[in-house]
């Protein structure tokens, strides 16, 4: 039936054979298996796309029990990829690929020479099939991120390869290719830097690489038309993910970030200096853009080689009579102020001015664009200290006056962020302005209309950060209130933004008034107990867990916020984790003693673990942080278990000898994570652990004279730093 029937009908067969795989393996429905094996070898083109339309659709759903086969497949894909003159059988051959990419280097073994060997041809199936059906070939594509992030030796004598093949899709005439196709070639280009970046400069791909993202980036939009992220619309949101200049500045953020600077710049610097001295505004813009992608990565080399000049370009370009440079300017901008600190603020009498004068025509200028300015403006801000008091005027008149005279929602959010960053800058400088400003917050968080979402978060973000900073004598009277305004926002609205902001709330009021908390504790704690238990917004693939964003940020506030709300109040009761953050001689702490210990043989695994397999950077920098703060806190608690000692040691020895997936360009974190395991176990604090102290001790000094060989050029410390460290190692035995 399912080899007579339309193509409809077969696709719906398909999935019904799927779902019953689900519970019907195959080893026990040999019928199934003997008409894939017929239908995928069978010499006439339409039995064999049927196979496999079949075998992809039982292989998404439930890959597992073709284990045993899956040798025999890769064979199969090697001879159907072949057949370019039928796409359809191409289509489907690629996505079964995709889908059992996952299992390679298993036990079962998916062969890694074997899938190795298909990447050739894989490639020039792309290639047929992107002229065939680009709808097709743009959901195909996945297949090469998917064979990068479960087994990137697979890839790697392919690189050049796979890069050509990125950058000539990149290269085609825009009539004869669709727009989507283009970002994804480029993203798999920025997957492949982030995996690879010493491979991709040994085989000296990042000048063709730079050389065809940089017309994406420069390029003009169609007469009459912008770009996305220069486009109005209500909400002054212009992104847009599938954007190809998105893409091309995510590829250049991502060389920033995983290779040395001194080879980024060498070729980067020529192809943006042409671009910023254009007289073209798509241009200029691309040339801004290539350096404000720049700041993260390279913030040490621009920072001590090129500030002066790369921010007399942005501030030139701020006075730039087209909107579209003046944009880019204050993105560039917001992202220096970022990353560069402190020594951008040192330009606070040259930049002030510029972005005050910006901020003094909120009502004439397009959102989009003051959606730019205040990014910039709340970034340079926050770091400025009492240097702001000579602006503080003029700052907050211009937000108070967007706060009581503007119909615009979204330029209220942005002046309610403002006067946050303002806060954080002016701390009690901000007390002549509360009472006005408070009031605006407290009208906003009494509305329950949908269109108030997004306002209302902020404005819990912002009563948090004046609950820490106004000073303790003007914000307790009001710390009831603000308690109230939270609980009657989670009762009455599911949101898990809002509940996150409730939290931060929750926490920050227990600094200032923790007397206020106290009655209502089991409410508080109660919904934020539920948060962490929550399976919301969780969805699992391929045995792979997938979390929204919004969950997993309420899980991280929930979590802070327990720990600081229970120091606070004394109530150690409502949390098992409060001895993590604590001082162990508090003696509330040795209540939990055991739960304390049970906990750490299960977090500092994890941990572990996640530092040596994590390959996003910025995940791994985190956790080494948490385990900072754990160690720091817990001392020498953290090592009773006898081999844990050892354990975090080699993964600090891999960290700095870059043995873990995830090569970062900074490693203070990781020194700072050094010496607070060292002091965790001081004679002085923890007697126990004198004789492991002793043996341990000779270890550290041999490896760091191993180690101690001049930094390359991705790493920030001095020429003696493996002496003075070792020194400071000593110093804390």
């Amino acid at each position: 039936v399912l080899l007579l029937c339309r193509h409809t009908v077969r696709h719906s067969l398909s999935q019904l054979c799927a779902v019953m795989v689900k519970h019907e393996t195959p080893d026990r429905w040999p019928a199934l298996l003997e008409l894939l094996n017929e239908s995928t070898k069978s010499s006439n083109a339409q039995d064999r796309q049927v196979g496999l339309l079949l075998l992809n659709k039982v292989m998404e759903s439930n890959p597992e029990p073709f284990k045993p086969h899956y040798n025999q497949l890769l064979q199969l894909f090697s001879s159907v990829l072949q057949d370019h003159s039928n796409p359809s059988a191409l289509y489907y051959c690629i996505l079964t690929l995709t889908s059992i990419t996952a299992y390679t280097g298993t036990e079962e073994m998916v062969s890694i020479a074997q899938m190795r060997s298909l990447v050739p041809s894989l490639i020039v199936a792309l290639k047929h099939l992107i002229k065939a059906d680009q709808d097709q070939a743009s959901e195909a594509m996945e297949v090469l991120n998917e064979l990068m992030e479960s087994e990137v030796s697979i890839i790697v004598p392919h690189v050049a390869d796979i890069v050509h093949f990125c950058l000539e899709v990149r290269s085609k005439r825009p009539n004869s290719i669709i727009l989507s196709i283009i970002p994804l070639g480029l993203s798999c280009i920025a997957f492949l830097i982030k995996l690879k970046s010493k491979t991709v400069l040994k085989q000296k791909l990042l000048n063709p690489i730079l050389q065809t993202i940089f017309p994406v980036l420069t390029a003009s939009p169609p007469p009459g038309e912008q770009d996305p992220e220069d486009e109005e619309d209500d909400s002054g949101d212009g992104t847009d993910d599938e954007n190809p200049k998105h893409t091309a500045a995510q590829i250049i953020d991502t060389m920033a970030l995983h290779m040395p600077p001194e080879k980024l710049f060498h070729h980067l610097l020529p192809l943006t200096q042409a671009c910023l001295t254009s007289e073209n505004p798509y241009q200029k813009k691309g040339g801004l853009m290539c350096l404000a992608v720049l700041a993260e990565g390279c913030a040490d080399h621009i920072r001590t080689k090129m500030l002066s000049s790369v921010l007399q370009t942005v501030c030139q370009s701020l006075s730039d009579s087209n909107q579209v440079v003046r944009s880019a300017a204050l993105f560039a901008l917001g992202q220096f102020s970022e990353y560069l600190q402190p020594e951008v603020s040192k330009y606070c009498a040259e930049l002030m001015p510029l972005l005050l004068g910006y901020l003094s025509s909120l009502n004439d200028t397009k959102v989009g664009h003051v959606t730019k300015a205040f990014y910039a403006l709340e970034n340079f801000m926050e770091n400025l200290g009492a240097d702001i008091e000579p602006y503080l005027p003029t700052l907050m008149d211009t937000m108070l006056s967007a706060l009581n005279n503007t119909d615009n929602l979204k330029i209220k959010e942005l002046a309610v962020s403002a006067i946050g960053a303002i806060a954080n800058a002016a701390k009690e400088l901000l007390v002549p302005y509360f009472p006005p400003v408070i009031e605006s917050l407290k009208g906003f968080l009494t509305t329950t209309t949908e269109e108030m979402r997004s306002l209302q978060t902020q404005s819990l973000d912002t009563l948090s950060v004046l609950a820490r900073t106004i000073g303790k004598d003007v914000f307790s009277p009001l710390a009831a209130e603000c308690v109230g305004l939270g609980l009657n926002l989670t009762d009455t609205i599911d949101d898990p933004d809002l509940r996150r902001c409730t939290y931060s709330l929750y926490s920050a009021v227990s600094t200032v008034s923790p007397d206020c908390l106290i009655p209502h504790l089991t409410p508080i704690t109660t919904i934020m107990l539920l948060a962490l238990k929550s399976n919301e917004g969780i969805t699992v693939k391929h045995d792979r867990f997938s979390v929204e964003n919004a969950y997993i940020d309420e899980k991280e506030d929930a979590c802070d916020a327990l720990g600081e709300i229970a120091f606070n109040t004394g109530y150690y009761r409502y949390l098992l984790l409060s001895p993590l953050l604590h001082d162990p001689s508090n003696q509330c702490c040795w209540v939990s003693f055991p739960a304390l210990l049970k906990l750490l043989d299960v977090v500092l695994p994890c941990f572990l673990e996640t530092v040596r397999k994590e390959t996003e950077r910025q995940v791994v920098m985190g956790v080494l942080e948490t385990m900072n703060g754990v160690i720091k806190s817990c001392k020498g608690e953290a090592f009773q278990n006898p081999t844990r000692l050892k354990d975090v040691s080699h993964v600090i020895r891999d960290v700095l000898k870059k043995k873990v997936r995830e090569e970062t360009e900074g490693r203070t974190l990781n020194v700072e994570l050094i010496l607070s395991v060292l002091s965790g176990f001081r004679p002085s604090t923890t007697p126990c652990f004198r004789s492991l102290q002793e043996k341990e001790s000779l270890w550290w000094r041999l490896l760091f004279l191993q180690t101690a060989s001049p930094p390359s050029s991705t790493t920030c410390f001095p020429s003696s730093w493996p002496k003075r460290w070792a020194l400071q190692l000593t110093f804390n035995f």
